[in-house]
């Protein structure tokens, strides 16, 4: 068994792959566009990673309501502190940085364009 990937629902399809293009350096791997039944999905991974972030673009929808029950996406990076000051200076909703109480991990939060969190761990 194996974790394929992980699909999030968007509103303004162009600004979220523009987000997790410039904020990640995610790659568009596939893009399926279905104007008959009015949606579009777009799959995006990262390099030497097989799993995959797939935007679904309903046409004309309302903005989602992510819920209380939605926690956040994760990733693990080497350079922390370098992504999260490239982050800071284009703008993106960033957290300060962040750790457990043992601090035996840092990270830190950034906001999509859709209010969607993703968590940015640093790795060891």
């Amino acid at each position: 068994m194996k974790m394929l990937h992980t699909c999030i629902r968007v509103q303004h399809l162009d600004k979220s792959l523009a987000f997790y293009k410039e904020a990640f350096g995610f790659k568009e791997k596939k893009m399926l566009d279905y104007p008959e039944h009015k949606f579009s999905i777009v799959y995006l991974g990262l390099e030497n990673d097989d799993y995959e972030l797939e935007l679904t673009y309903n046409y004309d929808h309302e903005p989602y309501n992510i819920g209380d029950g939605y926690g956040h996406i994760a990733l693990g990076v080497d350079e922390f502190e370098e992504l999260h000051d490239k982050q800071v200076a284009a703008g993106f909703t960033v957290t300060d940085y962040k750790g457990l109480p043992d601090s035996s991990v840092r990270y830190y939060f950034v906001t999509d364009p859709d209010g969607y969190k993703i968590e940015v761990i640093q790795n060891k």
